[in-house]
């Protein structure tokens, strides 16, 4: 049944994205795979299929432009494509202080990382609740679910709204087949931290608090796949997450100024 079936991934030329691009595949997915480098995409796609024997088809959309979820359907829709799972995975953060970005800057992250998966999921969700069959991957983050400290001002935001809009689409479609999952990594080796500039700074972290994209990727698709509403990766992260719901309030305030300055200095 799985080859029948076809994967959208956004933000699939690398890291995680790259890495359900491999998962669904091992599994006989067919796959569309859409980001901004089309180069990356091709050479990931051209794998792909010489492995696993799957279609594998290019979208390259750049999802801070205001028309990218219009246009990547309107092109599935051209290529007869359907979709049974949709992967929100595309993002990435702006570090330091609030008021040392421009606006464009943050309001293309928020399209990025809400608007293009809010729109995306609207667009394509119609045609999984009629066939009484999908898969929705929301990426978000352990940061969604922490206390947030200065200096990736709306990052954790977004995260945050990824997981509440998985949870609450969830109760809403999970009745007509359509599971939603709100995937919760912590540090995961990629290129995120190259693009926001701060991989020098995540190096003094310790190796034990980080996940490869692949064991990300991974229990991200078995937890959709097990209808899990939410899931956080590794044991490290859920314990964190755990303790954080206990802790008190001001030890948590505490901790969040002191990391908030180190980011902003």
């Amino acid at each position: 049944m799985a080859a029948q079936r076809t994967a959208l991934i956004t933000g699939a030329s690398s890291g995680i994205g790259a890495a359900f691009a491999e998962v669904f595949a091992a599994d006989g997915w067919n796959l569309v795979l859409t980001a901004r480098r089309e180069d990356r995409l091709r050479i990931l796609a051209g794998r792909l299929t010489t492995e696993y024997g799957v279609t594998v088809a290019v979208i390259t959309a750049d999802l801070a432009e205001p028309d990218a979820p219009a246009r990547i359907v309107a092109e599935l829709r051209a290529q007869a494509l359907r979709v049974d799972a949709l992967v929100n995975n595309a993002g990435y953060g702006v570090p330091g202080a609030y008021l040392r970005s421009p606006w464009s800057r943050h309001d293309a992250m928020l399209r990025v990382m809400v608007t293009s998966v809010a729109e995306l999921t609207h667009l394509l969700l119609p045609d999984m609740l009629e066939r009484g069959y999908g898969r929705i991957i929301n990426v978000a983050s352990l940061a969604g679910l922490v206390p947030s400290p200065g200096g990736h001002t709306l990052y954790a935001a977004t995260k945050a709204f990824l997981i509440k809009f998985s949870e609450a689409l969830g109760h809403e479609v999970r009745r007509n087949g359509v599971n939603v999952t709100a995937l919760c990594p912590g540090f995961t080796y990629s290129e995120f931290h190259d693009v926001t500039g701060t991989r020098e700074q995540m190096k003094t972290l310790p190796s034990w608090l980080w996940l490869d994209a692949a064991t990300v990727a991974r229990q991200g698709y078995d937890a959709v796949m097990a209808g899990e509403p939410m899931y956080i990766n590794g044991r490290v992260n859920r314990t964190i997450a755990a303790l954080v719901k206990f802790a008190p309030q001001r030890l948590i305030r505490s901790v969040e100024r002191r990391l908030g300055h180190r980011k902003l200095e």
